[in-house]
């Protein structure tokens, strides 16, 4: 239970759900032990004047014995069902409170792993696949939920109606309590053995689920790659065996619950056995009436569903214990990137490089070493360089998706870890290399950072992109639906709405991560002819791979295995006839030989 301690704020919050419950839950099995008592004077009024009615055979007054005796046995039926009634009115009430409380516990827990999710920084989503994430958040919390629903209110139950049932049998007959109830020790032994295979096997169920989801989405994602290589066959045989495993592993719990139930209703039989056995010697001694045979039966027999559940629950909390483990897992961690919330605002936006060296966590690749440049407002600074010397990891330090391991980054010249991180981002307009689109409208795509969906400001954003008129050509124009990713654009096309998106927020940095690569040249030019207005007065990031995206570019810096070789202007930069020289004649060449 240490893990499901996590929980007990949530008992806490809604115990205006919670001891109304338990209230409900406690008047229910009054009502439920109650009958009991009554089938014991019903039982014993049988008995006792079944021979007086005998002695009256032939005589009028039997009529009149009969009448009475009948009666009075319609009203202890009568008395039976009311209660009946009363019981399953307050275990409605009883399920109202306490379902209703389960309910409003998940949908608090999703959101705050949802929202923990979303503190944690870049490389916590590089550690951890996307179907094990998702999986947490929905399966886990289902079982999660499920032992604060039904295995709350059942353990609740059981352990109010054993105490209520057990006082009831005391007050008759300690002897014959004690020899009925004599197979339950031998049911806690059996349900603490069985406990440890289940903890241990519900895990595996669990870590292989999320495997199974991991693949599931990857494949779905990928499902175009799928297709153009003819691989379905493959991926349907790898599906199959993985989902085989899981089957496995759920089989192996499945048969460990098929033995224990019919164990456990072997032990209540057994008790019944017992009951009457003890029972009748007791009667004969004069200690109990018959009637009280037939009390313990059904006292023995309202243990019976609490005895069966009493394993199903003990499944749901050891499935819970084993999901809120892997849950706790992620909300004890530490977001690695932590916000100043009392940083100082950014006015200018200036970024100031200073002897800056960055070690990937991860892997422990040097991506970075000892790099020092600024970009003040209104300049336009580019970065270039081989695939792997470390263009976007410049951009992600700019963003803090990561802090330097060496060195200092300045904004303003403030600490980047000295700044109010949310307020931060807000003034950076982003273009990532790999562009993601939502499964939503073009329109809400590119207003994705405003608060209001303002067409002409979102129309004029998709013109200097160079997006608008393949826009206007779909059939719902900007009201377009894009599939997931924006599948349904060309890769060009989701690069420019990228671009607007990033513009239409007005921010005072600008980071271009490579994003027109899926660009011909002529659109290209046209692009970079419109950016030049948006970015007056913003400092501007252009990391590239091609020199003509870069050219006109106030500042270029050359990266090579994550060092600066080179830097300055186009013509400096082609009078060393260095690096920089050696790509541009290199694309020169690539140029020609395509045309």
């Amino acid at each position: 239970m240490k893990h499901l301690k996590y929980l007990n704020k949530f008992f806490i919050k809604y115990s205006w759900y919670f001891i109304p419950g338990i209230l409900f839950v406690i008047i229910s099995n009054i009502f439920g032990v109650l009958p009991a008592q009554i089938i014991r004077i019903s039982f014993d009024l049988v008995t006792e004047n079944i021979h007086v009615y005998q002695q009256f055979a032939g005589f009028e007054r039997q009529s009149i014995i009969y009448s009475i005796f009948g009666s009075s046995l319609l009203l202890f039926a009568a008395l039976v069902m009311v209660l009946a009634l009363l019981r399953g009115m307050f275990l409605f009430f009883m399920r109202q409170t306490l379902i209703l409380m389960s309910r409003h516990i998940e949908f608090d827990l999703k959101n705050e792993i949802y929202a923990h999710y979303q503190q944690l920084s870049l490389a916590f989503f590089r550690r951890n696949n996307t179907g094990d994430l998702m999986n947490r958040v929905t399966e886990d919390v289902s079982r999660v939920r499920m032992y604060l629903g039904p295995g709350v209110m059942y353990s609740i139950n059981t352990i109010v109606l054993f105490v209520m049932v057990i006082y009831a049998m005391l007050t008759v007959n300690i002897r014959l309590t004690i020899f009925s109830v004599l197979p339950l020790p031998i049911l806690v032994i059996l349900i603490w053995y069985v406990n440890n295979i289940i903890n241990q096997r519900s895990e595996e169920i669990q870590e292989r689920l999320s495997i199974l989801s991991t693949f599931v989405q990857e494949n779905f994602s990928g499902i175009r790659i799928i297709k153009s290589y003819v691989r379905e066959k493959e991926v349907k045989k790898n599906f199959a065996t993985e989902s085989e495993s899981y089957k496995n592993q759920a089989m192996a719990l499945v048969k460990v619950q098929a033995l224990f139930y019919p164990l456990m209703l072997l032990l209540v039989g057994l008790s019944n056995i017992i009951t009457i056995y003890i029972g009748g010697t007791e009667v004969m001694k004069g200690n109990i009436t018959s009637g009280n045979i037939a009390e313990f039966i059904v006292y023995l027999n309202q243990l019976t569903f609490p005895v069966i559940s009493l394993g199903w629950v003990t499944s749901l909390i050891q499935r819970a214990a084993a999901s809120q483990k892997r849950i706790n897992e992620f909300l004890q961690l530490e977001p690695e990137i932590k916000s100043n919330l009392h940083g100082k605002s950014i006015k200018n936006g200036q970024i100031e490089f200073k002897n800056l060296s960055f070690t990937y966590p991860d892997t422990g690749i040097k991506a970075i070493n000892n790099i020092s440049f600024t970009a003040k407002p209104g300049e336009i600074v580019a970065i270039i360089g081989r695939t792997g010397s470390g263009k976007s990891t410049i951009a992600n330090l700019i963003m803090r998706m990561y802090d330097c391991t060496e060195g200092e980054l300045l904004i303003d010249d403030q600490r980047i870890d000295t700044l109010d991180l949310e307020k931060y981002r807000e003034i950076i307009g982003f273009v990532p290399q790999e562009v993601f689109l939502f499964s939503d409208t073009i329109a809400n795509n590119i207003a994705f950072s405003a608060d209001t969906l303002n067409m002409p400001i979102i129309e004029q954003a998709a013109k200097d992109a160079a997006v608008y008129e393949n826009m206007m050509e779909l059939p719902e124009g900007f009201n377009t639906l894009i599939g997931e990713r924006g599948v349904t654009l060309s890769g060009g096309q989701k690069q420019r709405v990228s671009i607007a998106r990033a513009i239409v927020k007005h921010p005072k940095i600008l980071i271009f991560d490579d994003c027109l690569s899926a660009v011909d040249t002529r659109t290209e030019e046209e692009i970079l002819r419109n950016l030049g207005e948006n970015m007056v007065g913003k400092t501007s990031i252009i990391i590239a791979h091609r020199i003509s995206t870069i050219k006109n570019a106030d500042k270029i810096i050359v990266l090579d295995h994550g060092e600066i070789v080179e830097n300055g202007n186009h013509d400096k930069l082609m009078a060393l006839k260095g690096v920089y020289f050696e790509l541009y004649e290199k694309q020169l060449l690539e140029e020609a030989e395509s045309i």
